[in-house]
């Protein structure tokens, strides 16, 4: 092999214990804890001001910080108690907030990617 006409046979060795340390240590880092299994934590921005938060987002309950949501493989949209329609398209990580108001009401965007 070519591997071998470059590299002794204990670099070869040390080479496959430094990947099996890597990918034993890499495998719980990738799961998350317990108490994250089905919650999606996102942060998104304004791109225009630069505000951000933190969304939860609950799997298991179909929540999106503990409001009751509507989520597909396309989308996940809810309410909040002020009126305002959220609506986050998971492709893209793009979220719209829609405010009514007696003048029409506005749209405000958002990116979100995960934490």
């Amino acid at each position: 092999m070519l591997i071998n006409f470059f590299c002794d046979a204990r670099t070869i060795r040390v080479i496959g214990w430094l990947f099996l340390a890597l990918a034993t240590t890499a495998i719980p880092l990738a799961r998350g804890s317990a108490a994250d299994a089905g919650m999606l934590h996102l942060r998104c921005t304004n791109p225009v001001n630069g505000a951000n938060w933190v969304l939860a987002v609950d799997f298991d309950r179909g929540t999106v910080d503990s409001l009751p949501a509507t989520i597909s493989d396309g989308w996940i949209k809810w309410h909040d108690k002020g009126g305002g329609i959220y609506e986050l398209e998971r492709a893209t990580g793009k979220l719209r907030l829609r405010i009514a108001s007696s003048t029409g009401g506005y749209f405000v965007h958002y990116t979100c990617s995960p934490e």
